[in-house]
């Protein structure tokens, strides 16, 4: 059979391909010619097996003409007596050859259809598998496309974080020279205090930045450990609450935890799901007006405990509450107040519990974030 597969290479690179992707690409690339590797293995053993039914017939062939040789020689015998007797010798002469034409035009019919049925069976397969190779590279291609958007969301997202870090950075440098000046110049303690809070706020957000990439990077080589523990529900709001309650107060807004504190114990771990807390009270003070108010409570189920954090802000559309979950995702195209990483993070870590977490909004009306864990 003539061999009408086509050129068993990939496809050329996406003429926009990222010069970044090659590794990625390099690695597609042989998983494919795995794939097409073992595609040829099969039609081998498909060779392979067509060869095996032709010595099966062979064999089978030659049983039957011993078979028919043996019974030839007993018939011959039989002519030779039936000769002895005076029997007609010319009649079964002509009946043999005409046996022997029957069989002689069925073995002729049987070998034309399998020659047809081989015939078939090559084209067939000359055209089916141009196609699926077609619907591989197409695919690749694809998937070649979505890793190409990928690396450019990475370089976005590392152009965004190289920018944010290097202005906490400048920020900080800026204000420790100021203070340096205000030293030299013996300020008041007041300056001086001022000027050492915008530097740990500074530091405080790059410290916060460089956490959240870490845990992504863990994320996504699934390297996110939980220790899980007996404790409170209700002992980690009230800390949430005082841990947060400064950063509230900075932008004139009531934090406060919300409901009674009856003795329940789950099992979680308390960091994990203070980062938790932390990220969705960040969240509502960062987009709640002075003057406002963030409640956060947590409530006993049979089988679960359910956390909340309330806020009065400016709510999410129906439409955007379930992006909001995404990585880099951000209410508007410029809005610089964080990177989209907080609620992506809680998302995993409250995943991680086997819980989940989810957002009711109404624009106008504020946001209410709940997330559960099992009792």
């Amino acid at each position: 059979m003539v061999d009408s597969r086509p050129d068993s290479r990939p496809p050329d690179a996406h003429p926009d391909a990222h010069p970044d992707a090659r590794p990625e690409r390099a690695q597609t690339d042989e998983s494919l010619a795995i794939e097409r590797a073992k595609a040829d293995d099969a039609l081998a053993k498909v060779a392979i097996v067509e060869r095996t039914a032709d010595a099966i017939v062979a064999e089978a062939r030659g049983q039957a003409d011993e078979i028919l040789t043996t019974a030839r020689e007993m018939a011959d015998e039989k002519l030779a007596k039936a000769a002895s007797d005076g029997q007609g010798l010319v009649a079964i002469e002509q009946r043999r050859s005409s046996e022997d034409h029957v069989i002689e035009a069925e073995r002729a019919a049987a070998d034309a259809a399998l020659r047809m049925e081989r015939e078939a069976s090559a084209r067939i397969i000359a055209r089916l598998l141009p196609i699926e190779r077609n619907k591989t590279d197409r695919y690749l291609l694809t998937e070649r496309a979505r890793a190409d958007d990928a690396l450019a969301n990475r370089d976005d997202f590392l152009g965004m974080v190289a920018h944010d870090l290097r202005d906490l950075l400048g920020g900080i440098v800026m204000n420790t020279t100021l203070l340096m000046e205000q030293t030299k110049q013996d300020s008041s303690e007041e300056d001086r205090a001022d000027t050492a809070q915008r530097i740990h706020r500074s530091a405080a957000r790059m410290t916060r930045l460089i956490g959240d990439l870490v845990d992504v990077a863990g994320i996504d080589a699934g390297r996110l450990a939980m220790n899980s523990t007996a404790a409170d529900p209700f002992q980690l709001v009230a800390e949430a609450v005082q841990t947060w309650g400064p950063a509230a107060l900075v932008k004139e807004i009531t934090l406060e935890a919300i409901g009674d504190s009856p003795a329940i114990s789950a099992s979680f771990d308390h960091e994990r799901l203070l980062q938790v807390l932390g990220n969705l009270i960040t969240n509502a003070i960062k987009f709640s007006e002075r003057g406002a108010s963030v409640g956060v409570g947590v409530q006993a189920g049979a089988d679960e405990v359910r956390f909340f954090v309330k806020d009065t802000g400016a709510g999410i559309p129906a439409d955007r509450q379930e992006m909001v979950f995404e990585r880099f995702w951000q209410l508007g195209r410029n809005d610089r107040r964080g990177l989209g990483l907080g609620l992506f993070i809680s998302k995993c870590l409250v995943e991680a519990h086997t819980g989940k977490i989810w957002v009711e909004s109404e624009p106008g009306a504020g946001s209410t974030f709940y997330f559960t864990i099992p009792c």
